[in-house]
């Protein structure tokens, strides 16, 4: 048997992709920086079985799940029936020693276990007894997710724990809190934990859904069936108890004169995290990077630096993996990496684009033009919505994005993919448009 035990620490690596030269005068210097994790406690994407896990061994986590108990829940009724059983699964696979507890969320948010603001710790009798919590749950009342998440967020911190992750479910609209509510929710918990978000059926709102995973740096999905549920979660909690190591930082160290203009995580997924730098001494910053098992990740770099002479060299960014600590410490994981700007007078080499920037530069743009195009043709603008998802669909077959070009096939008949050419379907099944919404930001990785 396999012995996975706190040894089985990730060791992380960096590994830069660019094309340093620039013309002369030039200043815009593009990077995809790979961030690799290998020996946790994970193989691949798929985790290690649970129990393999002793108490103690392993990393100490904490997770509380999310389900939403609403009046809608019981519409049709076995979608709260399989709400219930998909959260007893993925208490099924918490590893013995982890921290854990259920909230029911209606317009307020209820401790359906272990209960009086306590985490249960994991094991053959709690897992019992919160099966048993779990059969008492009956949908009724309304949705203010907010309040749901500030709840986790009090029983996560509870815990001296090194992962701290939620798991959320919702069928509806937050139609019982201001959008501003939550908000300041999501500000106030970003950063203390991550969080997976699951829509179930049709009638919610994927911005929200959406908006809550990419601000706690977690995954956001749709779950059409609710039949697929205890699927889901099953896989989801795999991952979850995957983690080895919190709350990760890219370090990004820029010289005088030189501006970072973004950073943005490219791959398995976008998402931009320019705004979320927080400043780490003189010319640096930190970019969170969430929770990490055994994975890769691929980011996308651009520093804008002063312009130069034919010949000139210098270094533009010196990119490196911490983990900040309360008090201004930092924790360093041991990998860097450097991105570098070479003028030149050699018009081939100052042209051309690197081929990981160039597929993941069309990777954003495929995400973006899928929200542009579902967006315009919700408003009933055809020719501009036509215009958008044709666009879509040539980058996705360009760049070998299979997934979202089966996606696109059902909300657009595909008339020649090379030249984007497509007809708006006249009658598209709501799942099929929300699911493409949902999962427009999921990308192919290049072929290095």
């Amino acid at each position: 048997m396999a012995n996975f035990s706190k040894s089985n620490v990730p060791q992380f690596s960096v590994d830069v992709y660019q094309n340093e030269y620039l013309p002369e005068g030039g200043r815009e210097v593009n990077a995809v920086v790979t961030v690799t994790a290998t020996g946790g406690g994970t193989i691949g994407s798929a985790v290690a079985a649970p129990h393999l896990y002793s108490p103690g061994e392993g990393p100490s986590a904490a997770v509380v799940l999310m389900v939403d108990c609403s009046g809608s829940m019981d519409y049709p009724p076995t979608k709260m029936r399989n709400a219930r059983d998909a959260t007893a699964a993925a208490i099924g696979t918490l590893r013995d020693g982890v921290h854990f507890a259920v909230v029911g969320g209606t317009h307020l948010a209820r401790e359906v276990y272990p209960g009086d603001g306590r985490l249960a710790v994991a094991g053959p009798e709690t897992r019992e007894q919160a099966r048993q919590a779990l059969r008492k749950l009956s949908a009724g009342g309304g949705t203010a997710i907010g309040t749901w998440l500030r709840r986790a967020d009090r029983l996560l911190a509870s815990a001296d724990v090194a992962i701290r992750h939620g798991i959320l479910l919702t069928d509806g609209r937050n139609e019982h809190e201001t959008p501003e509510d939550l908000k300041a929710a999501l500000d106030a918990c970003a950063g203390r934990f991550t969080c997976d978000a699951r829509g179930v059926g049709t009638d919610w709102e994927v911005k929200e859904v959406t908006g809550i995973a990419s601000a706690l740096l977690g995954t956001a999905d749709i779950v059409a069936d609710p039949a697929g549920l205890a699927a889901d979660f099953t896989r989801m909690m795999e991952t979850a108890m995957g983690k080895e190591v919190a709350d990760v930082s890219l370090r990004l160290w820029t010289p005088a004169g030189a501006t970072v203009k973004f950073v943005k995580q490219v791959a398995p997924t976008v998402e931009e995290l320019t705004a979320r730098r927080t400043e780490a001494g003189p010319r640096a910053g930190d970019y969170p990077l969430g929770s990490w098992g055994d994975e890769s990740r691929d980011y996308h770099v651009c520093v804008e630096v002063p312009p130069a002479a034919v010949g000139q060299e210098m270094l533009a960014a010196r990119l490196s993996l911490v983990i900040p600590h309360p008090g201004g410490s930092v924790q360093n994981l041991g990998a860097q990496g450097l991105v570098r700007a070479v003028w030149t007078d050699d018009l081939a080499a100052s042209t051309s684009i690197n081929p990981q920037v160039a597929h993941y530069t069309g990777q954003a743009e495929l995400a973006e033009v899928i929200q542009q195009g579902l967006d315009l043709r919700k408003v009933g603008d055809t020719d501009g919505a036509t215009a958008k998802l044709g666009r879509a669909v040539q980058l996705a077959s360009a760049s070998g994005n299979a997934d979202t070009a089966k996606l696109l096939a059902k909300v657009v008949d595909v008339v020649d993919a090379a030249t984007g050419t497509v007809r708006l379907k006249a009658k598209v099944e709501e799942a099929d448009e929300m699911t493409l919404e949902t999962r427009s930001t999921k990308t192919v990785r290049v072929k290095k």
